[in-house]
């Protein structure tokens, strides 16, 4: 999808929400559209993304199921239970499974634009408890598979000297994002799947039991600015999906004046969040390679009225 055959609107060619600060783009993909940007992920985008693979390396981007522990979100662990149905043969089941308890995919029903309704103005009659609309399964039946392109930002600025703190509030603005893919070469296209590292799980991945704890209750990252410049970026740009390595896609706390990123995302502008995806063996490649691009697969769990799914997903450069 170049310039020349992009039918979308732009961003301050939506219309505008004074009540919640932002634009939407609802109706632009079909009133009775359930994918959001995921729309921009064609069979040509797919095919085109498949010439990313040059090394066949494949990175897992997801996190063991348990991780983290304790939860930064309150959800209770599942259990594991492995039994024997019959002489000679295993099965086991989850119980208190919380599909966005680990690397995950939040869906279109995860956030409501208030008064306004769900993505595309989806009442909660129709997304919520019993309804029909915005399910995870709409994304797991058409796959969120396409060219993947990684934002090092952590690695942007420790090579600058000014290292991220992966347990400080940060905002990462789209001038900054802009910067770092830049510095890295990375060309984007429409469909684009934007990753972007902050450190954050690396730091994680390290702390140890007392450390984890101290995620758990104190949950300030590095992140997405929350503002409107940001979802300007990121629809202008054509991104069919974002995610992150942190807990939250955008920094924490965040800012009252800037908003909620989430809510600008999701169900204003329809977009893919994924966030807990591990990226930092995909930017060593990258810093190795001078590579930051991949063929991106995602398949979330074709779950009937999904909230929410984990992620499922590699990365194949």
């Amino acid at each position: 999808m170049g310039p020349g055959d992009d039918p979308l609107p732009r961003y301050d060619e939506l219309p505008y929400l004074s009540a919640l600060g932002g634009r939407h783009c609802w109706g632009v993909f079909g009133a009775d559209d359930d994918l959001g940007t995921v729309n921009l992920l064609t069979s040509e985008v797919v095919s085109r993304a498949a010439r990313e693979i040059q090394r066949g390396t494949v990175h897992s981007l997801c996190l063991p199921l348990d991780v983290p522990y304790p939860s930064l979100a309150g959800r209770a662990p599942f259990t594991h239970r492995i039994f024997r149905p019959v002489r000679n043969m295993q099965d086991d089941v989850l119980d208190g499974f919380y599909p966005q308890a680990s690397s995950q995919w939040d869906g279109l029903r995860h956030v409501q634009a208030r008064e306004f309704g769900f993505y595309n103005g989806v009442s909660l009659d129709d997304a919520g408890p019993g309804g029909s609309r915005l399910g995870i399964e709409a994304w797991a039946r058409h796959g969120i598979a396409g060219r993947g392109v990684l934002a090092d930002v952590a690695g942007y600025l420790a090579a600058r000297g000014t290292p991220l703190d992966p347990r400080r509030e940060f905002a990462i603005t789209a001038e900054l994002l802009a910067a770092v893919l830049a510095a890295q070469g990375t060309e984007l296209l429409g469909g684009d799947i934007l990753l972007v590292r902050t450190g954050f799980v690396g730091a994680y991945l390290r702390a140890d039991a007392a450390g984890r704890e101290d995620f758990a209750a104190r949950q300030d990252c590095p992140g997405l600015a929350a503002d409107e410049d940001m979802a300007r970026y990121l629809w202008d740009h054509r991104f069919a999906a974002i995610a992150a390595d942190n807990h939250a896609v955008e920094s924490q706390p965040g800012s009252p004046a800037a908003g909620f990123l989430h809510r600008r995302l999701i169900p204003l502008l329809g977009f893919a969040i994924g966030e807990w995806f591990d990226l930092d063996s995909l930017a060593e490649e990258g810093a190795a390679t001078g590579r930051y691009s991949c063929f991106f697969a995602g398949v979330p769990l074709n779950l009937p009225g999904g909230v929410g799914s984990p992620a499922n997903s590699i990365a194949i450069t």
